[in-house]
């Protein structure tokens, strides 16, 4: 039998889109059986005790588990000396173009057998799931090859398997040009719609794709094979999307029904208007903007007015964006984007699992959603966003354990 469990004297943010707000309830309980939520709401309607494990929170509070909805956290090497690079006046496509960025990573990444992966990326994921995170998505697109994409892909398929976290998978093999394919990215992407996407569906290594569609990666033309590639194999899209400049990319992921376009600093209103209409979540990652000293934020006043729905993500990689806090991640949107704290509170719980199409999952506090929870020593949830450098998780919750 399942066990069954009651958490009580709880304040909670529910994150429920039927209640206003972060949905909160002051004196609230929470139930499960096995890993399923059974009841949130107020103590007063919460079912008998009798037969449940009780956990007395002692007034604390109890928000969903934490989503980090957009990282490449599996990778192998460093790029600190890259950091080095731009601090001294290089910037990021100069050292990119320079054999740097993307491609040094992916040389590091072709050299690790799965198992040296998985080691070097444990201590990212546990800086994580230190924080209250209970589902992160983790990339591909340092393989850049049928072989190490692949590898990649089950290196962060063993993570879940050896942590108590729930992983999503993307395949990002349209993220650079690999080396042996210099001068000739049209047959890259060749060998990424028939060979890489096909490999990664058979093997049901993925639930999505995911592209670079920029000046230094890859063409809209390019992108839009590669995304429609993805949909024939019946995966999900995803899109990194005007970040250095305006290609289009978030009107061509909304174009695709992507479940998120991410970064968006250059995004117009035409890109705007067709995500809200198709219903794509942007993603913010402030992470990267700050560690690139970028100046041209995301339009999120446009992005609010339309309607479209705010995830908030580390973006953790080696070269842009080396951040494993998503708690400081929300301090950045709030301070760099001036995104207020109910929009990184919702954009790291109820729209990042919309941004991975885990919403009838995750993310909140109903009856029938996974049990993953975060318990917090605050007084109130906007210390969340607030704090910086201060943890002040209590007990985190993964599938009702």
């Amino acid at each position: 039998m399942p066990i069954k469990r009651i958490w009580t004297n709880a304040r909670l943010a529910t994150m429920s889109a039927r209640l206003p707000g972060l949905g909160i309830i002051e004196d609230g309980a929470l139930a499960a059986e096995g890993e399923r939520i059974t009841y949130a709401g107020p103590a007063s309607n919460a079912p008998p005790t009798e037969g449940y494990q009780v956990i007395d929170c002692g007034g604390r509070w109890l928000l969903p588990g934490l989503i980090d909805c957009h990282t490449h956290l599996v990778y192998a090497g460093s790029r600190a000396q890259e950091f080095e690079l731009r601090l001294a006046g290089a910037s990021y496509e100069e050292i990119a173009r320079a054999g740097g960025g993307i491609r040094a990573t992916v040389n590091a990444v072709r050299a690790a057998s799965e198992a040296q992966l998985v080691a070097e990326s444990l201590p990212r994921l546990d800086a994580l799931i230190a924080e209250g995170v209970t589902t992160i998505e983790i990339k591909s697109g340092y393989g850049l090859s049928v072989e190490h994409e692949l590898k990649q892909l089950r290196a962060a398929r063993t993570l879940g398997q050896v942590r108590p976290i729930d992983v999503e998978t993307t395949l990002l093999a349209a993220h650079a040009l690999p080396p042996e394919y210099e001068g000739r990215a049209d047959t890259y992407i060749d060998l990424v719609c028939n060979e890489i996407i096909p490999a990664a569906a058979k093997a049901k290594a993925a639930s999505a794709v995911d592209a670079f569609c920029e000046t230094i990666g890859f063409t809209s033309e390019q992108t839009s094979r590669v995304l429609s590639a993805a949909r024939h194999h019946g995966l999900g899209v995803k899109l990194h999307a005007d970040q250095l400049s305006n290609l289009h990319g978030g009107a061509l992921a909304a174009s695709h029904n992507a479940l998120s376009a991410d970064h968006l600093e250059y995004l117009d209103d035409a890109g705007i208007a067709a995500m809200a209409q198709a219903g794509t979540v942007a993603v913010m990652l402030p992470g990267a903007y700050y560690f690139l000293r970028d100046t041209h934020a995301p339009p999120l006043e446009g992005l609010r007015r339309a309607g479209v729905s705010l995830a908030i993500s580390t973006d953790c990689n080696p070269g842009t964006s080396p951040l494993t806090s998503l708690l400081l991640a929300m301090n950045m949107g709030a301070t760099l984007f001036r995104m207020t704290v109910e929009e990184c509170l919702l954009g790291t719980t109820r729209h990042a699992a919309r941004a991975l199409g885990l919403q009838a999952e995750t993310g909140t506090l109903e009856s029938g959603k996974l049990c993953n929870l975060s318990i917090w020593d605050i007084d109130r949830p906007a210390e969340l966003v607030n704090a910086m450098g201060l943890n002040r998780l209590h007990a985190r919750i993964w599938r009702g354990q």
